[in-house]
C-alpha cells in the first residue's frame, strides 16, 4: 500500500475510533510561537501549569528523533447540558466548565491516539510515535492551526467551522512523510467580543492571554484567591466559558455526539454547601473521574465558599463557621472568614470577633479582619 492510500485509510479510522477532526503538520521548529512564548515569560504571563522549556515546547525534534510529520487530532464536546438543574436560595448551585463536563478528556484522548499508534504500527513496523495531550511539551493550539484543523482565535483558542472552539486536541509526533494540510484562514475579522467581556480582562489583546488573571487558571490555583478577583468569579467551580460562549462562532454548536462527554448534572452544577464537607473519598468518588477534579478537593471547596458569598447565601452560614473554627487548612478557613463577613450575619459576626481571638495563622488573621470590614462599612453606611 503506498503512503497516499494509507493516509486516506487512517483518517477514515480516525472517525470510526470517534476522532471529529484530524489534520497533518509539519514537524519544522515552531519559531513564532518560540517568539510569542519567550514574551510570554518575560511580561510573566505563562500559569506555570505548562512545560517551562520554550526549546521543548517549539522544537519537535527534541521530542522525537527523526521527527517528520505531527498529525493533530479534535474531538467535539457537549456546548449544551439537557435538564440542567436550577439553584435557588438555600440550595445554591456551582458550575464547572463545558471542557470538564463528562469523561476525563486526556483519557478520551490518549484512547484514540493509543489507537492510532497501533493502526499506524500494524502497517508501518518501523513507525516512530509519540503523543500528547493537553500536559505534553507541545502547544496542542500551535499544532492544531498548522494542521489546518482551525484558526488561532483572539481568545486563544481554537475554532473550528464544525464544532466552534468546543474542541479537544491532541497529537502525535511520527517519522512517516504524510502529505501535510494547510493552515486555515483566520476568521475571527474584526469581532473583539471575547476580548470586551472577559471578566478579569485576562485577553490582553488579539491572541495574547495573561493567564494569572484567567479566571479559569484562577479556579485552579490552591492559595488565596487574590482579592480583586473574588467579585469575578460568581458561581465558577472549574474554569471558565466567558469567552467561549460569547464568541458568535460557536452559536448553535451543541456538539452532543458523544455520549462519554454529555454532562451529569448534579456533577457539572452541583450544589454548594454540600462541597464543604466532602470527605477526599466522597469527592474523589464523585468527581474523580471529571477533568476538573485534577487538582484535588481544596481548589473547588475554596471556590464553593467565594460562590456561596457572591450568592449572600445566609443559610452556609453555620457550614462557613464550622470551617473557620474547625478546618485545619488556612486558606479554607481564610476563605470562609472572609465569606462569613461578605454574607454578613450576626452570627456570623460573633463567629469572626472569637476566632479573631483564637486565631493563630496570620494570613488567616488578615482574612478574619476581611470580614470584620465588612460589617464596619454596613454599619457606615
Amino acid at each position: 500500500m503506498n503512503l497516499e492510500q494509507f493516509q486516506k485509510e487512517l483518517v477514515a479510522y480516525a472517525s470510526e475510533i470517534g476522532i471529529d477532526k484530524i489534520g497533518f503538520a509539519s514537524a519544522e521548529p515552531f519559531f513564532n510561537l518560540k517568539h510569542q512564548l519567550i514574551r510570554q515569560q518575560q511580561l510573566q504571563y505563562q500559569s506555570g501549569f505548562e512545560e517551562p522549556d520554550v526549546e521543548k515546547r517549539t522544537h519537535p525534534e527534541l521530542l522525537l528523533e527523526e521527527a517528520v510529520t505531527i498529525i493533530a487530532i479534535a474531538i467535539a464536546y457537549p456546548s449544551k447540558m439537557n435538564d440542567a438543574p436550577q439553584g435557588t436560595k438555600g440550595a445554591r448551585r456551582g458550575i464547572f466548565s463545558r471542557s470538564s463536563w463528562g469523561k476525563d478528556y486526556h483519557a478520551a484522548l490518549r484512547e484514540r491516539l493509543t489507537l492510532l499508534e497501533a493502526f499506524i504500527a500494524a502497517h508501518y513496523p518501523d513507525a516512530r510515535m509519540r503523543s500528547m495531550v493537553d500536559t505534553g511539551e507541545l502547544s496542542d493550539r500551535a499544532v492544531a492551526e498548522r494542521a489546518g484543523i482551525g484558526w488561532s482565535a483572539k481568545n486563544t483558542n481554537i475554532i473550528t467551522p464544525e464544532f466552534g472552539s468546543y474542541v479537544y486536541l491532541g497529537e502525535m509526533i511520527t517519522n512517516i512523510p504524510f502529505t501535510l494540510n494547510e493552515p486555515m484562514e483566520d476568521q475571527c475579522g474584526d469581532c473583539r467580543l471575547c476580548i470586551d467581556t472577559c471578566p478579569t480582562g485576562a485577553i490582553v489583546e488579539g491572541g495574547q492571554l495573561n493567564a494569572q488573571r484567567c479566571i479559569s487558571f484562577l479556579t485552579q490555583t490552591k492559595g488565596f484567591m487574590p482579592d480583586e478577583f473574588r467579585s469575578k468569579i460568581g458561581n465558577r467551580l472549574y474554569g471558565c466559558d466567558t469567552c467561549q460562549t460569547v464568541c458568535p462562532k460557536n452559536k448553535r454548536k451543541a456538539n452532543q455526539i458523544h455520549a462519554e462527554f454529555e454532562p451529569d448534572p448534579e456533577i457539572a452544577k452541583p450544589l454548594l454547601e454540600p462541597l464543604l464537607k466532602i470527605s477526599n473519598r466522597e469527592f474523589k468518588e464523585k468527581f474523580g473521574y471529571v477533568s476538573g477534579s485534577w487538582r484535588g478537593k481544596k481548589p473547588i471547596q475554596r471556590n464553593a465558599i467565594l460562590a456561596l458569598a457572591h450568592f449572600k447565601e445566609v443559610s452556609a452560614v453555620p457550614a462557613l463557621i464550622d470551617l473557620l473554627e474547625s478546618d485545619e487548612r488556612p486558606v479554607i478557613r481564610g476563605t470562609a472568614a472572609w465569606a462569613i463577613g461578605k454574607i454578613g450575619t450576626a452570627e456570623g459576626l460573633h463567629a469572626l470577633k472569637k476566632a479573631e481571638e483564637q486565631e493563630k495563622d496570620s494570613e488567616v488573621l488578615e482574612e478574619i479582619q476581611k470580614g470584620l470590614a465588612f460589617f464596619a462599612e454596613e454599619s457606615k453606611g
